[in-house]
């Protein structure tokens, strides 16, 4: 089999007003997550697959993240072969938070990576 090589992007080259959707668990959100990210866990994405596939195609392209980018590299492989225009955030939320991108709390605590 060939498979091709998953499209991914760098944390700094995600634009501003990207649908991002983060597969982390919730206390990994609650620390720290990106502001309007769409928060589906991975062990929620099968019983809201109707809501991620309604995001993406409302707003385009997701960016999928998770802490590192080991989780979020199967969601977005499901996603592109399920003819969805995803892509993987390389490093995830720590890259995120390394190239100094901003995060938001419910709390208003300051955000963290868990």
């Amino acid at each position: 089999m060939n498979f091709s090589p998953l499209p991914s992007v760098d944390a700094a080259s995600v634009p501003a007003d990207a649908l991002v959707l983060d597969v982390r668990e919730d206390d990994e959100w609650a620390a720290g997550h990106v502001e309007g990210a769409l928060h589906v866990p991975m062990s929620d994405f099968v019983g809201r697959f109707g809501e991620v596939t309604e995001a993406v195609a409302e707003r385009g392209r997701a960016y999928v993240m998770c802490r590192v980018g080991g989780r979020s590299a199967q969601v977005t492989q499901y996603l592109v072969q399920q003819g969805f225009d995803a892509v993987n955030v390389d490093g995830g939320m720590l890259a995120w938070d390394g190239a100094g991108r901003p995060m938001v709390t419910g709390t208003g605590n300051p955000a963290f990576v868990l």
